[in-house]
């Protein structure tokens, strides 16, 4: 009882902690060759009043269960590996009920995005505070989507980002520069 009530009465910024902690990594662990890696991971909860609870898949459970799902970022050095920054992913159905968003405590200036989107917001917070990094890395959640590896490209930033076989890939062809699937 008494940790709630210092977690949920106490003056807390969350993002004041990551910011200090993503900082203390880099004093530690900062290199130019550093993986910023993106990834999600779900919590299985009870009932549907925790932020974003909702019957989703998680590969915790390796199947749809009433979870919370949030995207990481992780910092991965030669001298270790560190989360450096998170963010709660809120389900649209979450976000289009704004009397439910304000009873978990969730700003009204929350809007929904995707984990693609959540990833990109926090490898621009990494840009934005001169983390060192050589590449970004992510499984298909964050590879299938072309908005962000455009981002990433447009911005210079090399990644390495797992598709699906079929998703279309611009390549050199035998007639020239063209899309074929992944898996050719």
């Amino acid at each position: 009882m008494g940790r709630r009530r210092l977690l949920n009465g106490s003056g807390w910024d969350a993002d004041g902690v990551r910011d200090d902690l993503r900082d203390y990594v880099v004093e530690q662990l900062g290199n130019s060759g550093a993986v910023l890696v993106l990834d999600e991971t779900g919590f299985v909860k009870k009932g549907d009043r925790s932020a974003g609870v909702q019957r989703q898949y998680t590969g915790t459970a390796g199947k749809h269960e009433n979870c919370q799902v949030a995207v990481f970022l992780a910092y991965a050095a030669p001298g270790g590996v560190a989360l450096v920054d998170r963010d709660l992913y809120l389900p649209k159905s979450w976000t289009d009920d704004r009397a439910r968003c304000q009873a978990a405590g969730i700003p009204d200036e929350v809007t929904f995005k995707t984990k693609p989107q959540l990833g990109q917001v926090m490898v621009e917070r990494a840009l934005a505070a001169g983390v060192p990094f050589g590449w970004v890395t992510g499984d298909t959640v964050y590879g299938g989507d072309r908005r962000l590896r455009v981002w990433l490209e447009s911005h210079a930033i090399r990644h390495v980002m797992a598709v699906k076989c079929t998703e279309p890939l611009w390549a050199m062809t035998e007639h020239g520069p063209g899309q074929v699937a992944a898996k050719t």
